[in-house]
């Protein structure tokens, strides 16, 4: 009995350890053909170190973005088109540390609006409409994007030979033209007959994180916000991919931008590219935008935009170092003869224009943000919610005054008396249903000229609350007093202020004047605007400003070209003095249907002529500047 137990008990221990066995074998068989589910690499256990694993997840998503392009290449058929990549909502900026000055958030405390009337496919749009691109193109546009990607990120970092140091006079650094032909042969091929080619670089630290300043550039919003002194229009036509990874790596989009300089005598610069957006290998990132004029047959081509964009280096504390290229082709012979040397010298549309105007809207936005306002100085406004308000409103003051002194081909301009480059433009508009402005019709009245005294002077002078009564007509002699100011930048001379006007009749009510005043290394800006009293107190409290009306004038004051010296304009255009652009809009009448009078033209063209005779009177014999 004992040895039957035995035999049992053996025979059940031999069968379970071949079950036993059987089961291991089968372990062993699944274990060896696992994959990951991140890289699709084997997954076997104790077989590849950490590094090789964050290497396969790498190759996988790189084969993802390669995959997800040559479909778009090659594969193109019905898909949708996207507005906007998904990363442009404010809710999820909105996320971000306060830190990181959220972009999308920002974009809404500053009123971020599509510049064409919130629908980008308007009149305005179709304007800078090119054509459709066919499935045929998108190959093309394809493999265009990613050679001016490398182009870019090469011209950004190479020194010498390529780009020649920069001259003893202070001159920028230029592009030598025989060894950029050597080194990019391909691309675009060679310069287009009767272009002139303009290259510049600059680079600059900027208050802004990474992610923001992608984020900026490759939302059309954002971007003409942003740059609305630079930008006039733009507009996204076809976004043909929005990144992989959940961010804008390998976006690619199709976009129509037209350039500006603040005055009539400088043509706006239209231009129709790609935009590309990627991070290289290492951690740096790069928006590049290339021309596509060639799609477009039977087109007169007058700006063909090479390689041209920024690399973007993360820095410590929320800050970016950016570097910018401007490579383009245009003609550039309608420009008037007071503008030739700065548009000739590339500071009208060159890099240190972009990285300037960057580096000032970067310290804009974070003044949005700051918390430690000082409560001690007197007119300083303390509130978060009153600041945000106010600077929204200036801003669309800012966006509304430089989108109409500018030659824009969506402008009608009419030159009245004057002569040479003083000549007075002007150019209707019709408001209707526009909370922002008043109802009716504005005139809108714009000159250049050029006066022997240096930018800073003239931009210290016309900012001064204290000297306004020497060249504002519409103040009447009475005294200026600032009322309450933002400082939003490093320099003192960048802030918004709110003016009272104390006339000096008694009969006359006070008046209120919102005034922003910028400047950087390309310019200066100051522009105003007369408000209602009611409206400026609900502003002040944290209310909506979308609903003030504005009709904006003011100044836009240029260097006549490159800094030289010590020298102070004595010698005529181009010997340190300054291009000042005035610029008037006023409502000559209540009823948006009525024609405009001879008699109204007539009395902004004599306010416009007086305004400039005051102010060259006045900056011409002051003394020397401190």
């Amino acid at each position: 009995m004992k040895n039957q137990h035995e035999r049992l008990e053996n025979s059940q221990l031999s069968a379970e350890n071949e079950k036993l066995r059987a089961e291991n074998m089968r372990y062993k068989e699944a274990l060896s053909s696992a994959s990951c589910p991140n890289c699709g690499g084997p997954a076997a256990l104790g077989e590849m170190s950490f590094d090789e694993h964050h290497l396969r997840i790498e190759n996988a998503r790189l084969h993802e973005e390669i995959d997800r392009i040559s479909a778009i290449a090659a594969k193109y058929v019905g898909k949708p088109m996207v507005s906007f990549p998904v990363l442009s909502s404010p809710l999820a900026a909105a996320r971000a540390s306060p830190l990181d000055i959220g972009v999308g958030a920002a974009a809404a405390a500053y009123g971020a609006t599509d510049i064409f009337g919130g629908v980008a496919g308007g009149a305005a749009g179709e304007l800078l409409r090119g054509a459709a691109q066919s499935d045929a193109d998108k190959p093309m546009i394809v493999e265009l994007a990613v050679a001016a990607m490398e182009e870019l990120v090469r011209m950004a970092q190479l020194d010498e030979p390529l780009w020649n140091a920069p001259g003893v006079d202070g001159s920028s650094e230029t592009l030598n033209e025989e060894e950029y032909s050597r080194m990019f042969s391909g691309g675009l091929g060679p310069k287009q007959y009767g272009l002139k080619s303009e290259a510049s670089r600059g680079s600059s630290v900027v208050i802004m994180t990474r992610a923001n300043l992608v984020e900026i550039l490759m939302d059309v919003n954002q971007y003409a916000t942003m740059f609305s002194s630079i930008v006039s229009r733009a507009a996204t036509l076809e976004v043909l991919s929005t990144g992989v990874a959940g961010n804008y790596n390998g976006a690619l989009q199709v976009m129509s931008v037209e350039f500006q300089v603040p005055s009539p005598l400088v043509p706006t610069r239209e231009s129709y590219f790609v935009r590309y957006c990627k991070q290289n290998a290492d951690g740096t990132w790069a928006v590049v935008d290339v021309s596509l004029d060639s799609l477009r047959p039977g087109s007169v081509l007058k700006c063909r935009r090479r390689p041209s964009g920024c690399l973007i280096q993360e820095m410590p504390n929320g800050y970016s170092k950016v570097t910018w290229v401007e490579h383009v082709e245009v003609d550039d012979r309608s420009v008037h003869n007071i503008y030739k040397q700065l548009v000739n010298s590339g500071l009208a549309f060159g890099a240190r224009r972009w990285v300037g105007t960057l580096d000032r809207q970067c310290e804009r936005l974070a003044s949005v943000m700051a918390s430690n306002i000082p409560t001690s100085d007197i007119g300083v406004i303390t509130s978060s919610e009153g600041r945000k308000s106010m600077l929204k409103l200036a801003e669309r003051m800012v966006m509304s005054f430089c989108g109409g002194v500018t030659a824009s081909a969506a402008h009608q301009w009419t030159t009245l008396s004057g002569s040479g480059a003083e000549d007075v433009r002007v150019m209707t508009r019709k408001s209707v249903d526009d909370p922002g402005r008043p109802p009716g019709i504005v005139l809108n009245a714009a000159t250049s000229f050029w006066l022997p005294v240096p930018p800073k002077r003239v931009f210290d002078f016309l900012r001064d609350e204290s000297s306004r009564s020497e060249w504002d007509i519409l103040s009447n002699g009475g005294i200026v007093q600032e009322m309450a100011h933002i400082a939003n930048g490093r320099d003192h001379g960048n802030c918004v202020s709110l003016l009272r006007v104390n006339s000096t009749n008694s009969n006359q009510s006070n008046m209120l004047i919102l005034q922003e005043s910028c400047t950087d290394s390309s310019g200066s800006y100051v522009i105003y605007a007369p408000v209602d009293v009611v409206a400026m107190n609900v502003v002040l409290n944290g209310g909506d400003p979308d609903y003030v009306a504005l009709l904006p004038s003011g100044f836009a004051i240029l260097p006549d070209g490159p800094a030289r010296g010590n020298m102070q304009g004595s010698g005529g255009v181009g010997s340190g003095g300054s291009l000042l652009t005035v610029a008037f809009q006023i409502l000559v009448d209540s009823v948006p249907t009525a024609k405009l009078s001879l008699g109204s033209v007539a009395t902004v063209n004599s306010l416009i002529a007086c305004t400039v005779e005051r102010i060259k009177a006045a900056v011409s014999g002051e003394s020397n500047p401190q």
